[in-house]
C-alpha cells in the first residue's frame, strides 16, 4: 500500500527551489494493490494490451477517487454495457475530470466570432 508520491526531504540553505518542490503537484492517495490489478486485469482483457490496460485504469481509478466512488463498482457497471457501449460511456466518464475545452472523444467546433474570422488568413 503505497501512501505518497514525494519523497521527504528537508529544506536546507542553499538548495535549489526546484528540488524542494519537485513531484508537489502529483496528487497523493492510498491505493490498494488487488484493487488496483483487479481494474487493470479487466481493461487488460478487453484492450488486449497491458500498457494500454494500465493506462486505462489508472485514469479510471484517479478520476474514482476525485468522484469519490469506488472503482471497482465502476469496473461492475462497465461490465454491464454492451460491446459498442463501453467506449462512450468510458470517454463520457473520464470528461468528469477534464476542462470543457479538452474533452475526450467529443467534436467541438466553435463558431468563431465573425469579425475575428475575417481578420484571419488563409
Amino acid at each position: 500500500m503505497a501512501n505518497s508520491n514525494l519523497e521527504e526531504t528537508s529544506w536546507q540553505q542553499g538548495a535549489s527551489p526546484s528540488g524542494y518542490f519537485n513531484n508537489i503537484f502529483k496528487p497523493t492517495t492510498s491505493l490498494q494493490t488487488d484493487m488496483v490489478d483487479a481494474v487493470e486485469t479487466y481493461f487488460e482483457i478487453i484492450t488486449k494490451n497491458k500498457t494500454s490496460a494500465r493506462v486505462l485504469a489508472s485514469a479510471v481509478i484517479f478520476t474514482a477517487k476525485n468522484q469519490g466512488l469506488d472503482p471497482l463498482e465502476l469496473v461492475k457497471e462497465f461490465k454491464k454495457l454492451g460491446p459498442g457501449e463501453l467506449n462512450e460511456s468510458l470517454a463520457a466518464y473520464l470528461n468528469l475530470n477534464r476542462v470543457p475545452t479538452s474533452l475526450i472523444g467529443t467534436l467541438n467546433s466553435p463558431t468563431p466570432n465573425q469579425f475575428v474570422e475575417r481578420a484571419i488568413l488563409v
